[in-house]
C-alpha cells in the first residue's frame, strides 16, 4: 500500500510538472563534421544556418556532437565561426570525433565554445547536456567521470517533478560503456526524452523505458543538401519534423507523448562473473578518481603516480592506496608519467611539461610549449624525450627543463610514448608517419610513410617495439609492419590476424604480440624476412580495439581490454592464467610489478593494485 502511495505521488508530481510546460519550437542539429575530407561539411552547415535564420519562431538550437571531423584547433575555430552566425542562441556538446583525435585532449573544445556541458531551463523544461568520449585513445563511447560528477550535482538541485530533456552525442545504450550510469540516474526523475546524434539518421529509440530520439547528420551524404530537425514542444507531446534547407518541412516522423514513463524492468548490466571464475586475483586497493584516467601510472619510491582529465597529478601510497600528495595543472592530462632521479615528468593539456619532486609533489620546473602536451615522456639518464601537439618533438634536460634540441618536422600531434632504440628515438604522429630522430642531435634519421590516404590510420597510438635492428608497429588499418631500424624501409607486413594498435614484445625479443579486434592474441616471430602468425590464441575477450600494450614479465603476458578486464596469459601454452574485471571501461597499458602484483588504471578513473594469490 505504501509503495502504491509513493508511485501515485510520483505520477502526480510528473503530471504537475508537465502542466508547467508552455509550447515552443527549437532546432536539433547533429554531426556536422566540419573539416571532413570532401569539403562539403562547411557548405552544408552554412545552408542550414541560413535556413534557420529565416525562421522567426525558433527558441534556440541544440547541437549534439561530432562538430568536427578530427577535433583539430583549426576545425574547431572554423565550426565556431560558422555557428556564431546563428541568430538563435545555440547549445553545443562534443562527440567522439571532437575528442578522439583532439590535439588538446578536449581542452580547446572547451576554450573555443566556453563549455562542454550545459544546463538551462526553458518554458518549464530543464535541458541537460554533457560531453562524451572517448578522449585521445580509441575506445567505446564514454561519458567522462567528471561529467558524471557534474550531472549528480545538477540532479541534486532538480525537483523530482521537473521535466527533463537530456542530451548526449551517443545513444544512451551499450555503445557507451557507462550508459547505465545515465539511465539509472534519469529514471529517478521526470525525464521526458533523451536526444542524441552519432548514428547520422533519424531514429525513434527507447533507453530503458525513457523515450529517445536520434537526429540525422547535417551532412548531405548522397542527397543534394543536408538537413536538420524542427522540434515542437507542447504540454502533451514533442514532435520531430525533418527540414531540408530551402525547402518545405517534411511530414513529422516521430512523436513523443509527455507522460510519466514506465522504467520498471530488468535491464542489461555488465557482468563481473569472471572475477568469481578467477578468485585468486583480488584488488589490494582501488582508488576512484573524480575524472578519467587515460594513461599508465608510474611506480617509484613506494608511490603510484598518475594524472587525470581534470589536470590533477596524484601520488598514492603503493601499499595502501592512500593519497600522499597531489598537484594541479591547468589542462587535462593524458601523459603517462616517467620517473627518474627523484623526479616525475609528464605533459599537460595546458601546454607545459611538468617536473615534480617524486616524494613531495612540489614543482621542480616546467617548460612552456606552443600547444598541449599529450605525449608521454621517456627519460634516459639526464634527458627527457617527449612529443607535443605543436608538431614538435623535443629533448629536455631533466635537471632544469632547458631544451637540448627540438625536432620541428611533424604535421600532427604526438600522443603516445616514444621508443628509444640504438641512437634513435622512434615515435608516431597523427600525420600518417613514423619518425626516427637522432637522440643526441634531434636530426631526422628516417621517416616511414605506409601510404595511407587518411590520418586516422596513422601509427600514432601504438608504442613501437624493436629487436635485432627491426622496428615493429601496428596501425588502425589492422596490419603489423616490420621496418628496418637503420633505413626506415618496410621489410614486411602482415594482416592475417587483423591486429590493431596494440603491440608487445617477449622478454627475449623472439616474438611480437598483438591483440586482434575479436577475442584473440597473436604472436609473430621477430625476423627481417616475411612472417606469418607463429600462434593465435582465443582469449575470449570479445570485440576489442583499445591501444593498450601487451607486457611480458616472468613468463606471462598481461594486457587490458575495452570492457575493464585485465588478462594474464601463458605464451608457452597459449592458455589464460587469470582475468579480472575492474570496471566497464578501457584499461590502459598495465604497470606490471611482478607476476603477482600489478597496477591497473581505467578510463573511468579507477586505479587499482591487483594481487595474485
Amino acid at each position: 500500500m505504501k509503495r502504491l502511495f509513493i508511485t501515485s505521488m510520483l505520477l502526480l508530481g510528473a503530471i504537475l510538472g508537465q502542466a508547467q510546460i508552455k509550447p515552443f519550437r527549437f532546432i536539433h542539429i547533429s554531426d556536422t563534421h566540419i573539416g571532413s575530407p570532401n569539403g562539403s561539411a562547411e557548405e552544408d552547415l552554412r545552408h542550414t544556418i541560413q535556413d534557420i535564420n529565416q525562421l522567426n519562431d525558433v527558441a534556440f538550437v541544440i547541437i549534439t556532437g561530432d562538430i568536427t571531423e578530427l577535433g583539430t584547433d583549426a576545425q574547431l575555430a572554423k565550426a565556431k565561426q560558422i555557428l556564431d552566425s546563428l541568430k538563435p542562441k545555440y547549445y553545443i556538446i562534443p562527440g567522439n570525433h571532437d575528442a578522439g583525435w583532439s590535439e588538446s585532449g578536449g581542452d580547446h573544445y572547451t576554450s573555443t565554445f566556453g563549455y562542454d556541458k550545459f544546463k538551462f531551463d526553458y518554458n518549464g523544461i530543464r535541458f541537460i547536456g554533457c560531453a562524451s568520449g572517448p578522449y585521445v585513445r580509441m575506445s567505446d563511447g564514454h561519458v567522462p567521470r567528471n561529467a558524471i560528477v557534474w550531472l549528480d550535482s545538477v540532479l541534486a538541485k532538480t525537483p523530482n517533478n521537473q521535466p527533463i530533456i537530456f542530451c548526449n552525442h551517443y545513444p544512451i545504450d551499450n555503445s557507451l560503456d557507462n550508459w547505465y550510469e545515465i539511465t539509472d540516474r534519469l529514471r529517478k526523475y521526470n525525464t521526458l526524452m533523451i536526444m542524441c546524434g552519432h548514428g547520422h539518421n533519424n531514429h525513434a529509440l527507447n533507453f530503458e523505458g525513457i523515450p529517445g530520439v536520434m537526429g540525422r547528420s547535417n551532412l548531405r551524404a548522397k542527397a543534394p543538401l543536408g538537413g536538420y530537425n524542427l522540434v515542437d514542444v507542447t504540454p502533451d507531446s514533442i514532435v520531430y519534423t525533418e527540414r531540408r534547407p530551402g525547402g518545405e518541412p517534411l511530414q513529422p516522423w516521430t512523436k513523443v507523448l509527455l507522460h510519466k514513463v514506465d522504467t520498471v524492468g530488468h535491464y542489461e548490466r555488465p557482468s563481473y562473473a569472471i572475477n568469481k571464475q578467477y578468485a585468486q586475483v583480488k584488488p589490494k586497493w582501488v582508488f576512484a578518481s573524480d575524472a578519467n584516467v587515460i594513461s599508465t601510472p608510474a611506480v617509484a619510491n613506494n608511490l603510484v603516480i598518475f594524472g587525470n582529465q581534470n589536470g590533477v597529478v596524484t601520488a598514492l601510497v603503493q601499499q595502501t592506496g592512500k593519497k600522499k600528495w597531489s598537484y594541479k595543472t591547468n589542462g587535462a592530462i593524458f601523459s603517462s608519467p616517467a620517473v627518474s632521479a627523484g623526479k616525475v615528468v609528464l605533459g599537460s593539456g595546458d601546454g607545459y611539461v611538468y617536473c615534480l619532486n617524486t616524494l613531495t609533489g612540489q614543482l621542480v620546473w616546467k617548460y612552456k610549449t606552443a600547444a598541449s602536451v599529450l605525449g608521454s615522456p621517456v627519460i634516459v639518464k639526464d634527458t627527457v624525450f617527449i612529443g607535443r601537439s605543436d608538431h614538435n618533438f623535443m629533448a629536455l634536460n631533466l635537471k632544469n627543463g632547458s631544451p637540448f634540441w627540438k625536432f620541428a618536422g611533424l604535421q600532427g600531434p604526438v600522443v603516445s610514448t616514444p621508443l628509444i632504440y640504438g641512437n634513435n628515438v622512434i615515435f608516431g604522429a597523427w600525420d600518417k608517419n613514423l619518425y626516427a630522430v637522432n637522440r643526441n642531435s634531434g636530426q631526422l634519421a628516417w621517416q616511414w610513410d605506409p601510404g595511407f590516404t587518411v590520418v586516422n590510420f596513422s601509427p600514432a597510438a601504438c608504442i613501437p617495439v624493436a629487436h635485432d635492428s627491426v622496428v615493429y608497429v601496428v596501425c588502425p588499418n589492422r596490419t603489423l609492419y616490420a621496418i628496418d631500424a637503420v633505413s626506415g624501409a618496410t621489410l614486411w607486413k602482415n594482416s592475417e590476424t587483423r591486429v590493431r594498435e596494440s603491440i608487445g614484445i617477449s622478454a627475449d625479443g623472439k616474438y611480437v604480440y598483438g591483440k586482434t579486434m575479436q577475442d584473440t592474441v597473436a604472436a609473430y616471430a621477430t625476423s627481417r624476412t616475411e612472417q606469418h602468425p607463429a600462434w593465435v590464441m582465443n582469449a575470449g575477450f570479445g570485440y576489442e580495439h583499445v591501444p593498450s600494450m601487451l607486457i611480458e614479465k616472468e613468463g606471462q603476458v598481461f594486457f587490458g581490454t575495452r570492457n575493464g578486464v585485465v588478462y594474464a596469459i601463458d605464451p608457452a601454452t597459449q592458455k589464460t592464467i587469470w582475468a579480472h574485471k575492474i570496471d566497464n571501461s578501457m584499461v590502459n597499458t598495465v604497470r606490471v610489478l611482478s607476476k603477482k602484483e600489478l597496477v591497473v588504471s581505467t578510463m573511468d578513473g579507477k586505479v587499482a593494485l591487483l594481487g595474485v594469490y
